[in-house]
């Protein structure tokens, strides 16, 4: 494989989009390739040729027989959005249309469903993105501003649980960890009509917790740069996802890339490397307030 990991003229296309697929997949669930390794009992050898579209003769093999039967691979796989007419139907009219077309459609699917409304806004703020953003710190700040009770997600999950996060991801893999995840987010969000929840950064790995949470939260996206992540959590002493890792940074950015276009979802957004703890909270405090219609 060529030394900068890009696609050499020999690749099979389908082949190289395949493993970028999988390699924004692992860095969406934040997962190192050794980390993917352990939980799918494949070597890394293996995924590293997959991830750079080497080898693979078996798919291109099924790839061929869904051009022959004139299907998608999806379909003839029996993907869930392949399995009656009527699905089929709705993939044909979306397949082509950029993301900034489909949003409206699952706004409108979602107020259809009576899940919410486009531009619905809740009491119940939800801060999302990625560990060392300032969720708890600011989060306790926000809560105790509109005079709301402050839910650390993580420590929901840990009580329901009965033990810590790294110990539910050990010994009970991070399926159940979601479970669990899941659970404690709907448990929030029918026990505080209002409230600030700081939500694990992970949470945009499992879909349906996240539209649940895009449906009973207003919610708000903090950012940073890679390096004031990487501080803050060696700050805390806390280096749970860079474990064992040799490119520490790399896996991060990896990551930050790999949730971004979720998180960009947020109805609102602030840098929180931009500017001091004290100004970023006024910033906070003032477009959480703005957005709520509530007096400042």
């Amino acid at each position: 494989m060529p030394a900068d990991g890009q696609a050499g003229p020999d690749k099979h296309a389908f082949l190289v989009a395949l493993g970028e697929r999988v390699r924004s997949l692992r860095a969406r669930r934040g997962m190192t390739r050794k980390a993917l390794s352990l939980s799918a009992h494949v070597s890394e050898r293996h995924l590293a040729n997959l991830e750079y579209g080497e080898g693979n003769a078996s798919i291109l093999v099924l790839l061929q027989v869904a051009g022959a039967l004139q299907c998608s691979l999806a379909e003839m796989m029996g993907d869930v959005t392949t399995s009656n007419p009527e699905w089929l139907l709705i993939r044909q009219l979306l397949g082509e249309r950029s993301e900034a077309d489909l949003r409206p459609v699952r706004l409108a699917i979602a107020q259809m469903l009576g899940r919410s409304g486009p531009g619905s806004v809740s009491p119940r703020i939800a801060l999302v993105g990625l560990r060392g953003a300032g969720k708890s710190t600011l989060g306790q700040m926000l809560a105790e501003d509109l005079a709301c009770p402050f839910v650390e997600l993580s420590r929901e999950i840990e009580k329901l649980a009965g033990c810590s996060v790294s110990e539910i991801q050990a010994l009970y893999g991070q399926n159940a960890y979601r479970r669990y995840e899941r659970r404690a987010l709907e448990d929030a969000i029918e026990a505080h009509p209002q409230a600030v929840i700081a939500t694990p950064g992970g949470l945009v790995s499992d879909l349906a917790a996240f539209n649940d949470m895009l449906t009973h939260c207003t919610t708000v996206w903090l950012q940073a740069e890679p390096e004031d992540h990487m501080k803050r959590v060696i700050a805390q002493g806390d280096m749970r996802p860079m474990a064992a890792s040799k490119e520490a940074m790399d896996d991060l950015r990896g990551i930050l890339a790999g949730r971004a276009a979720f998180y960009s979802k947020a109805q609102l957004r602030i840098n929180t490397s931009a500017q001091p703890l004290p100004e970023t909270f006024e910033l906070l405090r003032q477009q959480v307030r703005q957005l709520l219609q509530l007096s400042v």
